[in-house]
């Protein structure tokens, strides 16, 4: 193993690593990720996802948040009523989401996104893009609302056993806590709004959603979560990393977010 710091990471060096993680063979993984925690890799982005799909083998499937909330969105979200003239300009420039609409979600992400067999969900604010034996399955999953639940392809990896592998970076980032916190009595809410052409026409859809967590609970929770379980964190590279099994994580996030949401009276009602 290339000792941190010195020589690029070769993707024999990131197999290597993700194996040590706990990354085996057939596994479904959803994946958030920072390239730059990693240090220098030889061939980028795009080594890291080769060396991931190595990983997983031919069995196995390697998922992405391809999210485009910031981009895909009102421009004008606190307008109601008929827009100004200047408003419905701003809105008209809104993009409609397609396949090939670049995502903000880091390079490793984009990098999967860009590959020719990828295959993307089709959620105009909330879509993952995915390669492996199951993409199909969990690609095709998709609700307006509750973007992130249990009709999404956040619901398609729960069945499958998946795995969450967080590549230097923290519960923050962690979708499946928003997964989990749909199940909560008291979850906090927003409401998305985004285009569609539905007929040949562009219109706006507005569609309920678990709210942001912004730090308050997420951290906490994933952190309970792995001392409870005894998750190891790995270096891989410069990167801090852990794989977190999706089916264990649920119930005991679902019941700490209704706690703590509870005590500080941020969930709904």
């Amino acid at each position: 193993m290339t000792t941190p710091g010195t020589s690029p990471l070769t993707t024999a060096d990131l197999v290597d690593g993700w194996r040590r993680v706990g990354v085996r063979p057939d596994m479904a993984l959803m994946v958030h990720s920072s390239l730059s925690s990693l240090g220098r890799v030889e061939g980028g982005a795009e080594a890291v996802v080769a060396s991931l799909r190595e990983a997983v083998g031919p069995g196995g499937t390697v998922v992405v948040p391809t999210f485009t909330t910031g981009t895909v969105c009102d421009p004008a979200p606190d307008h109601a009523g008929l827009p100004t003239p200047e408003i419905a300009e701003l809105r008209a420039a809104v993009p409609l989401f397609h396949p090939e609409l670049p995502s903000p979600m880091g390079a490793i992400a984009e990098a999967l996104r860009a590959l020719p067999e990828s295959l993307r969900s089709t959620h105009p604010q909330a879509s993952v893009a995915a390669v492996g034996a199951h993409a199909r399955e969990v690609t095709a999953r998709r609700s307006f609302g509750w973007a992130v639940g249990r009709e999404s392809p956040f619901g398609a990896l729960h069945d499958l056993g998946g795995y969450v592998l967080l590549i230097g970076v923290g519960h923050n980032r962690n979708t499946f806590l928003h997964y989990a916190e749909t199940f909560a009595p008291n979850r906090r809410l927003k409401l998305r709004r985004f285009p569609l052409a539905i007929e040949g026409e562009r219109v706006w859809l507005e569609a309920p959603d678990v709210g942001n967590d912004d730090d308050t609970h997420f951290p906490l929770v994933g952190r309970e979560f792995e001392e409870l379980v005894g998750i190891r964190e790995v270096l891989v590279g410069n990167a801090p990393c852990r794989l977190i099994p999706v089916r264990e994580l649920i119930p005991f996030a679902v019941r700490r977010l209704t706690e703590l949401l509870a005590a500080d009276g941020s969930g709904a009602a």
